[in-house]
């Protein structure tokens, strides 16, 4: 009875255990019919965003570890046929037999990372160089805020050999220069007279390294390079200019760690069609800062008889209304403010709280055009116009222009 209650208990230990240990693939976050280049690419995600280097805590550290186990037992065809069949209990009984342990996690890491896999945060590692990437936004996705992508030519370690250089993935130390990368080399000078030199090994290329199989796809450089898309956001009143900042996804390399990939947001001359559709006299958003500016083309009626309204499209689609009473002037040249209707407004400090009060203004330049020739009865409006602002003003023409008024003999003698 005794003997049963401790087997029982046994038992229920043993799946708790199981049952405690997450399904590799759900670590991966991938299927169970995945090949070996989903398995690579999850890992590379999750093992770079559960790097303790790059997100302290104990926490972190256990995730990271995990991921590393679950691709060590998926990326090798056998390991992952006896987790196929017999699960985690499986790979502990072809652990205890001999059949492979655990590797250190950081390890792993280094292969696809370089660096001894880590973030650079060590002391005397050697760091890649920073790469600069400019892409183009439109104003419309500054306004907005935007979620996009970019590709860029970006150099990987390879996949294929894990960045060996080996098609086998076997690499042996140089027997030219004996692991030490470099020779010396005797040149003589004169009878009897030699000079010694430290070269580079041409053999290994100054690795110390020699392989016997090259890899077929990175022909033994153990780095390809090879378009990469890159998600990137873009927040709404970001400015022109503004860098966005990867850490660790410059050029990658076994040698060293990866330096941080900077994208700088440029402005990018506008599309008419797709950003102003509505109008076709090639006006469009102007921005300086945190105000935008726009031209506004009147034509000579309007600008001098007034009575009229325009209805602004904005960048987001939302209408901005412009209006002159009948009777209201506007000036060639004349500045128009209008308060609030500018580029939001962008908090460099981190703080994504957006507020919609908080924009900058958005300035109305109105161009007067003049017409080829007068319309039939604009002349009659516009004098009629013009003899009710000489009365509301009192200018006299002539009294203004220093000439003498004409009396009434001057009009008699002109009819003669």
């Amino acid at each position: 009875m005794l003997l049963r209650m401790v087997a029982l208990v046994l038992l229920v230990m043993l799946v708790q255990l199981v049952i405690c240990q997450e399904d590799f693939y759900k670590v991966l976050g991938i299927k169970k019919n995945a090949n070996d280049k989903e398995i690579k690419s999850a890992y590379r995600q999750l093992s770079k965003k559960y790097h303790p280097d790059k997100n302290p805590g104990e926490d972190t550290q256990k995730k990271f570890v995990e991921v590393s186990e679950a691709y060590e037992a998926l990326i090798n065809k056998e390991t992952r046929q006896i987790y196929d069949q017999y699960g985690h209990e499986g790979l502990k009984q072809r652990q205890q037999g001999g059949g492979g342990g655990h590797h250190d996690p950081f390890d792993l890491f280094s292969r696809f990372f370089g660096g001894g896999g880590h973030f650079g945060n060590q002391p005397g590692q050697r760091r890649g160089p920073n790469i600069e990437v400019k892409v183009g936004i439109a104003l419309r996705d500054f306004y907005e805020g935007r979620t996009t992508e970019f590709q860029w030519d970006k150099q990987q370690i390879c996949e294929d050999c894990e960045g060996t250089g080996a098609a086998d993935r076997v690499v042996d130390t140089c027997h030219s220069c004996g692991g030490h990368g470099v020779k010396i080399v005797k040149h003589q000078l004169a009878p009897g007279m030699y000079q010694q030199v430290q070269m580079q090994c041409d053999q290994c290329g100054g690795r110390g390294k020699a392989i016997k199989h090259k890899c077929p796809v990175c022909g033994g450089q153990r780095v390809v390079r090879k378009p990469t898309t890159v998600s990137l956001t873009v927040e709404k009143g970001m400015a022109n200019g503004a860098r966005v900042v990867y850490e660790n996804e410059a050029d990658a390399s076994p040698d060293y760690v990866a330096g941080d990939l900077f994208v700088t947001l440029v402005e990018k001359e506008p599309d008419l069609e797709h950003d102003n559709p509505d109008h076709v006299d090639g006006t469009f958003f102007r921005r300086k800062g945190n105000d935008l500016f726009w031209r506004e083309i009147l034509s000579l009626r309007e600008a001098w008889m007034g009575d009229w309204t325009r209805n602004l499209t904005h960048l987001d689609g939302h209408v901005v209304r412009l209006s002159r009473k009948r009777g209201e002037v506007v000036q060639a040249g004349q500045i128009e403010t209008v308060v609030g209707e500018g580029m939001p407004i962008w908090h460099e400090d981190g703080d994504d709280v957006y507020h919609k009060t908080e924009h900058g203004n958005l300035f109305i330049e109105y161009v007067v055009v003049l017409p080829d020739q007068m319309e039939s009865g604009m002349e009659k409006e516009f004098w009629a116009l013009f003899q009710k602002w000489r009365g509301k003003n009192g200018v006299n023409l002539q009294k203004d222009s220093g000439r003498p008024e004409k009396t009434a003999h001057d009009h008699k003698h002109e009819e003669l």
